[in-house]
């Protein structure tokens, strides 16, 4: 295998869209002891030693400290949580604790799921709650289960409303796990960080007060954005002590095709044929696309070059499938009988695919730090593996081919939420009214709670009496607050007959299945034949696959003031509402 890998770097040496190849030298591993012995059964489960970075970690966790974990992929961070969790749930004496795991997606929490259950743990009952989780299977894990893996969004609208049937769960919880927090930025980490606020205030309630433990991809400050997001202080652990293989990682940039315009070849079909090279020639490879109608162009084009024989063995992955697709995706991946998966960043996670040899990413992901967490999903089992960065016509894309070496200079940006959102922090003070009604004691979870109070009183949703805050509706406000955009809701894709094609949120129906547009669906085209927004259906039919449809949209921006301004360099810096 490291024979052909050589072979196909000498053959793309040799191409001048080989703007840069840059090597990484392999690492050994550094060891450390936990400051405590573990218990002999959990210890006995342990795959070995721990490295320097888990030891530290864990010690922190067992002493009650708040703890994020940013080191680089492949780095064991699961482990700095399956001990302290394992130890307090498993050998504990006394009333049993609970730990609640979340993951941003719901692949990410399967699959720490399964990692757990391969522990096998005495008195460790685990399960995933999500949006997946049948009516039946959501009862049973109400009464029994003491993890739950689940995530934000199934929190904030299937949990917390619902706490009544947790209150045992939730007055035991020992541990929070969020893991992959460096996706946790802008609107949706901001939302999350409201989450967890009424998350910490029910535990109180029911006499809880749970750590939290945060798993992050090398981001700046991930302590600051740790306590922006739990409210408390956190401890960060970032030195690195696991070890690595040999990793390459090279710079592509597509044919110019006119240098008047600077206009370049397509950087998919750049991708498509990076893909079924990696593939042709032996290597498991995963591509990550910017867009889910990229990924499904990606993977076809890659079928198409890697030929019948392999054609098979390419696939793509994103959001908008069904459950049932995703899990015989991942399956298929993990068992090695995927050669090639063309995915949007919902396998930029930490799913452990230990036997991928190749990643390429079809333009730059937007942060240095989704960069070398996508990079970083090849060679997870320490073999050599490669990474290519493909350049799309994006000024920045283009600007880093020409400046290679600040890939691999640039720190990691700091990721930035703004829990102090007044848009953000009304909705959830509905949430929590609904819960839990309002006083003045839940000032030590929002420092602006009177001032939310009285926004939401004199929107009628609030109706204060005896120095309480009631919810006025009947029904939960949280279905209707969408963490990530600004609803919650899907659209159903259906064909005629009522079979279920896939799903889109709100946000994106109106510009990917509006009437006449054409659908990919893992490589298949269907035509939108009828949009139904009262049911919230597209309905669909087979389409021949010989066009494609582009939404055009339009953008107006402008400048309502200019509160304050400073001079940065030869630029001003404006601070205003747009």
């Amino acid at each position: 295998m490291q024979v052909q890998l050589d072979r196909l770097l000498a053959g793309l040496e040799g191409n001048p869209a080989l703007v840069h190849l840059e090597r990484f030298s392999p690492r050994p591993a550094r060891f450390a002891e936990l400051a405590h012995p573990l218990d002999p059964e959990l210890a006995d489960r342990l795959p070995g030693r721990l490295w320097s970075h888990q030891a530290q970690a864990i010690d922190l966790a067992r002493a009650g400290r708040s703890v994020v974990v940013a080191t680089g992929t492949a780095s064991g961070k699961s482990l700095c949580y399956q001990v302290p969790v394992g130890e307090a749930v498993a050998t504990t004496s006394g009333p049993p604790a609970t730990a609640l795991c979340l993951a941003p997606t719901k692949a990410l929490a399967h699959d720490q799921l399964r990692a757990w259950q391969a522990l096998e743990l005495r008195n460790v009952v685990a399960c995933c709650y999500d949006g997946d989780t049948d009516a039946s299977e959501r009862s049973w894990a109400r009464r029994n289960a003491n993890v739950v893996f689940t995530n934000p969004d199934m929190v904030h609208a299937g949990i917390l409303p619902y706490h009544a049937g947790w209150a045992t769960f939730l007055s035991r919880l020992r541990y929070v796990v969020i893991d992959e927090l460096h996706t946790l930025r802008g609107i949706f980490g901001s939302h999350v960080a409201q989450v967890l606020r009424r998350l910490r205030r029910l535990c109180a309630h029911y006499g809880g007060d749970p750590v939290f433990l945060f798993g992050s991809a090398t981001i700046g400050e991930p302590a600051r954005l740790a306590e922006a997001l739990c409210g408390r202080t956190v401890v960060a652990v970032t030195d690195d002590g696991s070890p690595r293989g040999e990793r390459l990682f090279a710079l592509w940039n597509p044919p110019l095709l006119d240098a008047a315009s600077g206009a370049r070849a397509s950087a998919h079909a750049e991708t498509s044929a990076l893909v079924a090279d990696l593939v042709a020639s032996g290597h498991q490879t995963l591509a990550f696309c910017r867009s889910r109608k990229a990924t499904e162009l990606v993977a076809a084009g890659a079928a198409r070059h890697a030929g019948p024989a392999l054609a098979g063995t390419i696939t793509s992955y994103r959001g908008g499938y069904l459950p049932g697709e995703r899990r015989v995706t991942e399956a298929r991946l993990s068992s090695g009988e995927l050669r090639g998966v063309v995915a949007t960043s919902a396998l930029e996670l930490g799913i452990d695919i230990g036997g991928l040899d190749a990643c390429v990413l079809d333009g730059f992901p937007g942060t240095m730090a989704s960069l070398w967490q996508q990079a970083g999903r090849a060679g997870r089992a320490r073999q050599r593996s490669l990474a290519v960065l493909v350049a799309g016509e994006d000024q920045l894309d283009q600007w880093l081919m020409a400046h290679p070496h600040e890939v691999f200079t640039r720190s990691p940006e700091a990721a930035v939420v703004n829990p102090s959102n007044p848009n953000v922090v009304h909705a959830h003070l509905a949430c929590a009214a609904y819960e839990l009604p309002l006083s003045p004691a839940d000032d030590a979870w929002w420092d602006d709670l009177d001032e939310g109070v009285l926004h939401l009183v004199g929107d009628d949703r609030l109706a204060v009496r005896d120095g309480r805050a009631y919810w006025k509706g009947r029904r939960a406000p949280a279905p209707d607050v969408g963490l990530r955009s600004g609803s919650s809701r899907e659209y159903r894709i259906a064909e005629l007959d009522g079979r279920l094609v896939g799903t889109v949120d709100e946000s994106r129906a109106f510009t990917t299945v509006h009437v006449g547009a054409v659908y990919l669906h893992q490589g298949r085209p269907w035509r939108v034949d009828r949009l139904d927004l009262d049911d919230r259906v597209a309905w669909v039919s087979p389409a021949a696959g010989d066009e494609l449809t582009q939404p055009r949209s339009e953008t107006d921006v402008r400048i309502l003031d200019d509160q304050r301004r400073r001079p940065v360099g030869g630029a001003w810096l404006h601070l205003g509402t747009v």
